[in-house]
């Protein structure tokens, strides 16, 4: 591992957790991808091992840790062959949980974020609807101002812990005429009337229970609202940045991980009197899909080191996402093919791999979403700033 990136500390950290999830997670997988959704109790563990915290203040139970220790725990923790468990602990402590320390007051903070990093209470985060994913500004969902309550009327679509999480951070329009900077942010708890929920039958991604939540008459207080009104659509595209970011990360470590199985299976398979990685065109395919997951892994551990350095990277990080994940589908579907007719097989690693893979190119902004980014960037002059100074 590379110490120009990772010390001493990030490695003992590494080496834990991957303990720890060889303990707590990989034996259950299985039986949470039949599940459809994963137990409480693992965000329990989860917070007991301090996790869930990494990057959040100590003064509300975080461990206030540099950025690599997240990186760590993105790269491991697509190493357990579960799409859908990852996006479940993730939305919780890297979504739901960031808008909350980032734009939270002192109140909503401790009574959000204390329990969250035990792992007490489970949050989502819920922008996409029906009518629009990843035109994040033609959200239909109203807030309306009503004495010291928003009524809320609207739905939400694809929302990872969509069912059973403790509340909701969704973005609503306060102001419809206004388009992006008509949209807050706000905390929905999940036992307020008028909040419903329905599982989403998926391809993918199994062990995260994805849900449509509609909002029918949902009166919330106004000290719900997080951050300033209307400075809700500035806050999602500044948190893109680490998302994007996060799923690059773990797109090239699903691509090592595939290969790493995949190798292994390749020392011990026979065709034709002699194990399969002694031909030269598999072994050239190897060397082809190793070199870009080396390449593509360089420039993603680049990025989170000017990240660090406080760089607001909407380009960089569309780049990434975009690149790492259009990587993660050709490596599993690559190394799928070397398993031959097992690749095939449920009880062989590759199949889910290859099928959660296949997500990474829509959620957290779509390839062409990305694409369009980097030309208004490159072609049009666009600027972006950040909403929140780090």
């Amino acid at each position: 591992m590379n110490s120009y990136y990772f010390k001493e500390e990030h490695q003992m950290f590494r080496k834990s957790l991957r303990d720890f999830l060889a303990k707590e997670v990989k034996p259950h997988i299985d039986q949470w991808e039949k599940d459809g959704e994963i137990p409480r109790e693992i965000y329990h563990k989860f917070g007991e091992m301090g996790y869930l915290g990494l990057a959040l203040p100590e003064k509300y139970g975080g461990m206030d840790a540099d950025i690599w220790y997240s990186v760590v725990m993105h790269e491991e923790m697509a190493r357990v062959n579960s799409g859908g468990f990852v996006a479940a602990i993730g939305a919780h402590f890297m979504l739901a949980m960031t808008h909350i320390n980032a734009e939270g007051n002192e109140e909503q903070k401790e009574k959000y974020l204390i329990p969250g990093i035990e792992g007490k209470l489970i949050g989502c985060m819920a922008v996409t609807e029906p009518f629009g994913g990843s035109d994040v500004q033609s959200l239909r969902t109203t807030a309306v101002r009503d004495g010291d309550h928003y009524l809320i009327n609207g739905s939400k679509t694809f929302i990872t812990n969509g069912v059973n999480s403790d509340y909701i951070v969704a973005a609503v329009k306060t102001n419809p005429d206004a388009k992006g900077k008509g949209i807050s942010m706000m905390i929905i708890d999940r036992d307020t009337p008028g909040v419903s929920a329905t599982k989403l039958d998926k391809l993918g991604w199994k062990a995260s229970d994805t849900g449509e939540i509609a909002f029918d008459n949902v009166r919330v207080p106004v000290g719900n609202l997080l951050g300033e009104e209307n400075r809700g659509f500035f806050y999602i595209m500044q948190h893109f940045v680490s998302e994007r970011l996060s799923m690059a990360a773990g797109a090239v470590a699903v691509s090592e991980y595939a290969m790493e199985v995949t190798l292994q299976y390749m020392s011990e398979r026979e065709a034709f009197g002699r194990n399969i990685n002694k031909f030269q065109v598999l072994r050239h395919r190897i060397a082809q899909m190793s070199a870009e997951i080396e390449m593509n892994k360089e420039f993603v551990h680049s990025l989170y080191r000017r990240y660090e350095d406080g760089d607001y990277l909407v380009k960089e990080a569309s780049m990434a996402k975009l690149l790492a994940t259009q990587l993660s589908d050709k490596v599993t579907f690559d190394c799928l093919q070397m398993f031959g007719g097992y690749g095939y097989m449920e009880d062989y690693p590759m199949a889910r791999m290859w099928r959660d893979s296949r997500l990474g190119q829509i959620g957290g902004g779509t390839s062409e979403i990305l694409c369009e980014i980097i030309s208004k960037i490159l072609i049009d002059g666009r600027g972006y700033n950040a909403a929140i100074k780090k």
